[in-house]
């Protein structure tokens, strides 16, 4: 089945490939003649998604999906969450991004450091963090969505070479002591929130190949 994923991330497709498997064709938007961003002005994740998938479904009228994924930190009150791309700038560069995350989780920490100091009481700083993931599929003018989480921590560095995006600083709770850059892809697979929700959509897509086919 041939479907359009709306991303330029070489890293995403080929987690999804990868999970979805070998009944998927993903191509991507520049393959089906989409060159231009597309545009992702939702305050949510699940609205970015929809925003994504019936952008990218209007111009192709191909089926299609799109996902919105956004890193929450409670110490940060959530952020970077719907900004998890930008974070650091328009640029998405994840480097940045993630400097700026574990320079604000600093200050935090310092200022509940500095507050402890003068007798307040504080509550430690939680370096608790989640990835969330959104996905809208497009069948046949039909929407569909799927959602997965990933519960962890951030880490106090970067650390691994492998993954992309916040990788290098999230330890996923199922691997403690290391970060999603340093486990292997297979092991990132099983666990992670675009791999719940892209399992939860393919599952979807086999459960109802027959209608799909046949609303063609």
């Amino acid at each position: 089945m041939k479907l359009v994923f709306a991303t330029g991330n070489s890293g995403k497709l080929r987690e999804a490939s990868e999970i979805l498997g070998e009944g998927f064709e993903l191509v991507t938007p520049a393959q089906v003649g989409i060159s231009e961003d597309i545009p992702e002005t939702g305050k949510t994740l699940r609205a970015n998604s929809l925003q994504k998938a019936q952008y990218l479904y209007d111009k192709s009228g191909s089926n299609c999906f799109a996902d919105d994924t956004g890193l929450e930190v409670d110490a940060l009150r959530g952020a970077p969450g719907v900004y998890t791309a930008r974070y650091a700038g328009d640029d998405k560069d994840f480097n940045k991004n993630m400097d700026k995350v574990l320079r604000e989780l600093e200050v935090v920490s310092g200022e509940a450091s500095m507050a402890s100091s003068l007798g307040l009481k504080v509550k430690p700083v939680s370096r608790r963090a989640r990835f969330k993931s959104v996905i809208t599929l497009i069948m046949n003018g039909e929407k569909h969505i799927f959602e997965g989480s990933l519960e962890g921590v951030i880490a106090n560095g970067k650390s691994g070479n492998g993954g992309f995006g916040y990788d290098p600083i999230f330890i996923p709770d199922e691997y403690p002591g290391k970060t999603l850059a340093d486990i292997t892809e297979e092991q990132k697979n099983m666990i992670s929130h675009r791999g719940k929700a892209l399992r939860a959509m393919a599952e979807w897509l086999a459960a109802n190949a027959g209608r799909t086919a046949a609303s063609k």
